[in-house]
């Protein structure tokens, strides 16, 4: 059987696991963005926060995902279903982009720009949402759009905790020496990570200032 009759034959549970791999990658992002974005505010602000910070995001960038997922798998609350874990490590792993290029759109706004703002009267709080981060913007959703790529693939781990998603494919086919299993879940991962990076380039493009 070819790969176009398994994915045919199979097509409801691809659509499924293809809908689990979204839904583990949104919350991660969404979780990842929550706590990356004030963040990286925050070392902007309290520069001595910065090192710690990011040296702990780079830290966990470099642990493998297995090891992570087994780290974290003793943890109250997180290890006790599958999903909050495999969320927990995807978030872990998609912080360091979305707090590093959020440190560096808003260090990279001119000075000049936000002295004008303070010569206008506006508080720190209105140069930082009316200025500094629509400013910002694009370079922030590109440490997005890394980070949801990333996720995307890592994902596929996921699996080797039961918390579903393209990887039960590409895990099964692994047990079973079985190399279209494999290529079921590697194709529509490497898909749906090549369409999240078009799409969030596009919005990216769009808040580039003189695009």
């Amino acid at each position: 059987m070819g790969l176009f009759e398994f994915f045919t034959q199979h097509r409801q549970e691809v659509l499924d696991l293809t809908a689990e791999h979204l839904v583990l990658v949104g919350a991660a992002i969404l979780c990842a963005v929550l706590i990356g974005l004030p963040l990286g505010v925050l070392t902007t602000r309290w520069r001595w926060l910065g090192r710690p910070v990011l040296g702990g995001a780079n830290v966990m960038q470099t642990i493998p995902s297995l090891a992570l997922l087994g780290f974290l798998l003793p943890v109250p609350w997180v290890g006790e279903r599958a999903d909050r874990l495999a969320i927990v490590a995807l978030t872990m792993y998609a912080l360091l982009p979305i707090l590093r290029n959020t440190a560096a759109g808003i260090n990279g706004v001119d000075p000049s720009v936000v002295e004008a703002g303070r010569a206008m009267g506006m508080t720190p709080r209105q140069i930082l949402f009316q200025v500094q981060l629509p400013l910002a913007m694009g370079v922030i959703l590109a440490g997005v759009r890394v980070a949801t790529v990333i996720c995307v693939g890592t994902a596929t781990i996921a699996a080797a905790v039961g918390a579903g998603g393209l990887g039960e494919f590409i895990f099964r086919g692994v047990a079973m020496v079985n190399n279209q299993l494999i290529l079921a879940g590697a194709i529509p991962a490497a898909a749906l990570a090549l369409l999240a990076d078009l799409l969030l380039g596009r919005v990216e493009k769009f808040f580039q200032p003189g695009v």
